[in-house]
Order: structure tokens, then sequence, then C-alpha cells
């Protein structure tokens, strides 16, 4: 029990390091890099806003993600490691990555179409769908066992 509390606090620790990078990067990387960009070159000041709303939009996935794991981390504290619910919370992260990197590359697509874009961008954008799709293949798999290993879990508990 001890190990699984310090688990948890390690998780909840981490979950808390990436949600405030998440709000670095979001809040003011993202828009004071666009506001340099638009300042060097002043004719992309018609992308800057249509850039900004579109990745701020993306980060909406991203935070609720953090609040399930947070979720997740509480009830490994609690000794619910292997339970219905933390495989549910992990289908429900595995979601929200698909989700959010579908619409990050078709995002990507739509901004090079109406000019606001550039194909090389798209091409670079390609990595971030590629750890989105990771990150979904991965949650999806763990929800998965996780959820197997509940069922093994529940039955041995019934087991005399």
């Amino acid at each position: 029990m001890m190990q699984q509390n310090k688990l948890a606090k390690w998780f909840k620790g981490i979950t808390l390091g990436i949600g405030i990078c998440i709000l670095f990067l979001y809040g003011w990387i993202l828009p004071a890099y666009g506001q340099d960009l638009v300042m060097q070159y002043p004719e992309f000041s018609n992308r800057y806003w249509p850039w900004l709303i579109f990745l701020w939009i993306t980060g909406i996935p991203c935070v609720i993600a953090l609040i399930l794991f947070w979720k997740i981390s509480s009830n490994i504290g609690l000794d619910h490691s292997f339970s219905t619910e933390n495989a549910s919370l992990l289908k429900w992260i595995s979601r929200l990555a698909a989700g959010d990197s579908v619409f990050f590359f078709l995002g990507n697509i739509l901004l090079l179409l109406t000019d606001k874009s550039h194909p090389g961008i798209v091409l670079l954008s390609l990595i971030i769908v590629f750890i989105g799709m990771i990150i979904t293949i991965i949650s999806a798999g763990l929800s998965y066992f996780v959820g197997k290993a509940a069922k093994l879990q529940e039955e041995n508990d019934l087991t005399i």
C-alpha cells in the first residue's frame, strides 16, 4: 500500500508538472512566438489569430486528459489500480488523443488550403500527430489490460 501511495504521488507530481508546462506553452510561449513572427514578418499578421485559436483548441483535450490521469492517480493511491473505472478513464484518454490528433491534422490541412500555412508546417505537424497516435495506442492498450486485470481481480475477490 505504501508503494502505491508513493507511486500515486509521483504520478500526481508529473501530472502537475505537465499541466504547468501546458499552461506555459499555450498561455505564453505560443502567443509570444506568434507575436515575434508577426513583428519580423508583418505579412503573416492575418495568420496570427487563426493559428492561435486553433492551437488553443488543441490544448483543451490535453487538459481534460490530465484531469482524467489525475483521477487515475488518485485511484492508484486508494489501491484501486486495476478497476473498471481506471480502464474507462484510460479509454477516454485514448479517445481524446485520437480526436485531438485528427483535429490537429485536419486543422493544419484547412489552414494550408486557406493560405494561412505552409506545406512544410503540415509535414512537421505530422510528428505531433504521430505522437498523439502513440498516446492513443498506449492508452487503449493500457485500458484493455487494466480492464482484464480488473475482471481477474473481481473473480479472485469472489473466490474463497
